[in-house]
């Protein structure tokens, strides 16, 4: 399977960590040269998807799409069926090189796999499909954000490609917001145990680039602390969850946080 890495030009110290992580799995990669949001000042310009307003995007924020739309560009013309993305900041499970040396493990239907955790809750099928080697891809069924790591069919990156042409929107909601049609229209998967993780949960060696100029900005604006709901309101919104939670168990789904293995210990 063609795994590309995304990495900007001024991170060398990033390019050392993810080459040194495939080399411990044994397995290879393109590099994809990031779009830099420092030398691109105009992306924070660029027409957004409605549903941002009144916050516009980060020209980060839309520099890291289209670093994703290079990818797809790569793998919408490649003659694999499947292909890999993955940010510069990953660590792998240390099963995770036989899955990326084939995608014979991955079902038939799916158009993308999520491969990473970022340890919040999301909601997957009950029923699982083996992909060998300690690990099992579930349906997913909720918001699950994160792009350090996924696997995407080439007609979904095509369909990707066409919906971001003329509007940005954040490569996670893009992928992982069923709230956008570009998710909720796909057949989605998430790998349990996750395939990898970015570093700042486990490591904090590298700390989230994007993640550090929307804390920037976030200080910046003086955001206003949320307010405390009434208590009806509140009560309401307990009664909510516990009826999505009943759907949801006669739905055969379930919510889980997906775990990560770094030994790669098999059950």
């Amino acid at each position: 399977m063609k795994c590309l890495v995304i990495n900007l030009d001024r991170s060398p110290d990033r390019l050392a960590h993810i080459s040194a992580e495939f080399a411990r799995i044994g397995a290879a990669f393109q590099r994809v040269a990031a779009v830099d949001a420092r030398s691109h000042p105009e992306l924070g310009q660029q027409p957004q998807h409605p549903m941002y307003a009144p916050r516009r995007l980060l020209g980060s924020e839309i520099a890291c799409l289209h670093s994703h739309r290079l990818c797809w560009a790569i793998l919408a013309q490649d003659d694999a069926s499947y292909g890999a993305i993955f940010e510069d900041d990953v660590i792998f499970s240390a099963n995770a090189g036989p899955l990326l040396a084939d995608n014979g493990w991955i079902p038939t239907d799916a158009d993308i796999v999520k491969l990473e955790t970022y340890f919040k809750r999301t909601l997957v099928h009950r029923r699982r499909t083996a992909a060998g080697h300690g690990f099992s891809a579930f349906r997913l069924y909720k918001n699950h954000p994160g792009t350090g790591g996924y696997i995407i069919s080439r007609q979904a990156a095509r369909d990707l490609l066409e919906a971001t042409e003329k509007i940005n929107i954040t490569a996670d909601d893009l992928i992982f917001t069923p709230a956008f049609a570009t998710s909720s229209s796909k057949t989605i998967y998430q790998l349990v145990p996750a395939l990898c993780v970015q570093d700042q949960f486990v490591g904090d060696r590298l700390p989230s680039l994007l993640g550090q100029e929307r804390d920037a900005e976030g200080t910046a604006n003086a955001l206003v602390a949320k307010r405390r709901r009434p208590v009806a309101e509140r009560i309401m919104k307990e009664g909510g969850r516990a009826a999505r939670w009943i759907v949801d168990f006669c739905r055969y789904r379930r919510h889980i946080v997906v775990p990560f293995d770094s030994t790669g210990a098999t059950d």
